[in-house]
């Protein structure tokens, strides 16, 4: 297996498993992982919340462990990663503002590189105005937004991904075993039992 140097994009009140979960399954099979968030370097914390669905009309929000960054947002050269991997949860939602962030993604897709998003993450797409014409999942209530981006919201159970091309999306945390499966298949991944 050809080892692949991924950049995962995280921050602030990222959910939890949708930033360690990926982080560490990744690294456990081979490949470079690293984690960064803007105006935040190596070594650097980031605090995330960990969202549960207990029956109430949205998830619940509970504080998540502290996640120490590897990498530094400002240090990276986006030419040298092969793939991005976004993490949901709030941190999206003020990380779509910063337009070095949108650039970083604009990149991937230019260059036909995989990029997997999960549940919020799916914002910092929109934001880059690159998911039109392009089929994708989320959090429902980001659905909306998917939309007006011009893309092709689909609706699938929590526990399931979507995959267009390379590009790679699940509504939450629940579809890790399906969209990290499905994002190693897209990055040429193979795993010999």
């Amino acid at each position: 297996m050809a080892q692949k140097k991924i950049l995962l994009l995280t921050g602030d009140y990222a959910e939890d498993y949708e930033t360690m979960v990926p982080f560490q399954m990744l690294q456990m099979i081979g490949h470079e992982v690293h984690a960064v968030c803007p105006d935040k370097g190596a070594g650097d914390k980031i605090k995330t919340a960990i969202h549960d669905f207990e029956g109430d009309q949205t998830y619940s929000e509970k504080p998540g462990h502290g996640f120490v960054l590897n990498a530094a947002f400002n240090d990276i050269k986006v030419a040298d990663y092969d793939a991005l991997v976004i993490a949901g949860g709030r941190a999206p939602e003020y990380l779509r503002l910063n337009k070095q962030v949108l650039e970083v993604v604009k990149h991937f897709f230019a260059n036909d590189k995989p990029v997997a998003a999960v549940c919020h993450g799916i914002q910092i797409l929109t934001a880059a105005d690159v998911v039109r014409g392009r089929k994708l999942t989320a959090y429902p209530a980001v659905a909306p937004e998917v939309t007006a981006a011009g893309g092709e919201y689909v609706t699938v159970n929590v526990t399931e991904a979507v995959v267009d091309g390379k590009l790679v999306t699940s509504p939450a945390w629940p579809a890790h075993p399906q969209w990290i499966a499905a994002f190693l298949k897209v990055l040429g991944t193979t795993i010999t039992l």
